[in-house]
């Protein structure tokens, strides 16, 4: 039988991953790299709060677009993670890939060429049943 959260538990669980990622002296920042994260890209400072839970879903405050006004490095984008301001990885293991890709972020072109420009226009994390 699958696991079922009610969605007050769903939103509890989304507001702790914005005290997680919000916890430190300033902002959490989004990593976007090479696969396994082998080299970071582009580090995009989030809001500060970094978002708002409801109904389940973690909703990143992207007014105005979060960014990196200039990449980091030079490749491919394959893995982001989010991280606090003390350099704590909260989530990892996320996909980047094309849009409509079906990876965990989707971006326009995945080549990212160091000095480049990187915005975050819209951003949401939703808990689904079935996660432990």
């Amino acid at each position: 039988m699958a696991i079922i959260y009610s969605t007050a538990a769903k939103t509890a669980r989304m507001q702790a991953v914005i005290d997680l990622i919000d916890a430190g002296s300033g902002p959490g920042v989004l990593e976007i790299g090479t696969a396994n994260m082998e080299l970071v890209l582009a580090t995009l400072t989030l809001a500060d709060p970094s978002g708002t839970a409801a109904a389940g879903v973690l909703t990143f405050d992207t007014d105005p677009a979060i960014e990196d006004p200039e990449a980091d490095a030079s490749g491919v984008a394959a893995a982001a993670r989010f991280k606090d301001s003390n350099g704590n990885v909260i989530i990892s293991g996320l996909t980047v890939g094309l849009k409509e890709s079906g990876a965990d972020i989707e971006l326009d072109n995945t080549n990212i060429a160091a000095g480049q420009e990187i915005n975050l226009k819209t951003g949401e994390i939703s808990h689904t049943n079935g996660e432990a």
